[in-house]
């Protein structure tokens, strides 16, 4: 399939740049060939900034980066309305959000309201400046990170928020020897801020990527695979270790996701080992823990194996 051939190609070039993130980096692309979004979640310094700028590269996506803070403002990420003196007209000046891959660092550190600007543009693809509806580019893709440890000055992601984003992947410190592998191409002179000086090429286009996600729909998915996607969900909202459960969007994007996790692996059909790869990074961040179960020390992550290991799998 040329999707896998694709996939291949952006991953072997992306190690250029990143070491030991094949995974989360995997699923990355994933995201973006099934048209969703990401949510990244791990301390600073996990190298969260430089997976999204090595994608944009290699897809040849523009690139633009919003710095959450508490005084951002919904026009300082979509853009306003200008006064031109000269003309004695208004001028609209777009904002950062008309971008094709946009990284939100730190997400959530700006207040509700600026984090609900992004609510339109990452579901309709379009934002509204003074009543006029605005297309975003195509591709548009948002990577948002976020720190797990520190929540002083904080404003936690609504769940309508959360619910946009198609995975919410951790990204953790890595093993010794990645990072000796990391420090070894520091002191051989790699620099994070240059990619080109890495030898980091683009792969493909935004018409490629098109492509792909037209292969993408053509992925057949059987009945019971189906039926297997809709039994976690509802399982995960009969839970006793939940508050929250999977809504149906959830059920749709572990859909979407497990077709492009198929197609990068070359197959033209969905197996449910493919929805099983996917339940975490889809699910985690929808469902909610019940306070009883918190207590006891549980996760999202194994709540969520508690409930595949009580939904039968087809064969």
């Amino acid at each position: 399939m040329h999707t896998r051939d694709l996939a291949d190609s952006v991953r072997a070039e992306a190690r250029k740049a990143l070491v030991g993130q094949d995974e989360p980096f995997t699923l990355l692309l994933v995201a973006l060939l099934a048209g969703g979004h990401v949510l990244l979640e791990g301390a600073p310094g996990t190298a969260k900034t430089l997976m999204a700028r090595t994608l944009a590269t290699l897809v040849r996506a523009e690139y633009k980066r919003i710095q959450f803070t508490p005084d951002l403002m919904p026009s300082d990420v979509i853009g306003t309305q200008v006064y031109e003196l000269g003309s004695g007209q208004f001028r609209l000046r777009r904002g950062p959000i008309f971008t094709q891959l946009l990284l939100g660092d730190e997400i959530n550190r700006a207040p509700a309201k600026t984090q609900s600007a992004l609510l339109e543009a990452m579901e309709e693809r379009q934002v509204t400046i003074e009543g006029e509806r605005l297309p975003l580019p195509e591709p548009f893709f948002v990577v948002a990170t976020q720190n797990p440890i520190e929540y002083e000055g904080t404003y936690p992601l609504p769940e309508a928020q959360l619910d946009r984003f198609l995975f919410k992947l951790l990204i953790d410190h890595p093993p010794v020897a990645v990072e000796l592998e990391v420090l070894r191409r520091y002191h051989h002179g790699f620099d994070a801020r240059r990619l080109d000086a890495a030898g980091l090429q683009p792969v493909v286009t935004p018409e490629g990527l098109a492509a792909c996600r037209a292969e993408i729909a053509d992925v057949v998915v059987e009945d019971g695979v189906l039926a297997y996607i809709a039994a976690i969900t509802q399982e995960s909202r009969r839970s006793p270790d939940l508050v929250l459960g999977g809504s149906t969007r959830a059920s749709v994007a572990l859909l979407l996701a497990a077709k492009a996790y198929a197609a990068i692996q070359g197959r033209s059909y969905v197996t449910p080992d493919d929805v099983k790869a996917l339940v975490r990074p889809v699910l985690r961040h929808r469902v909610i823990l019940r306070p009883e179960a918190e207590i006891e020390g549980l996760t999202a992550d194994a709540a969520l194996g508690r409930i595949l290991a009580r939904v039968e799998v087809p064969r």
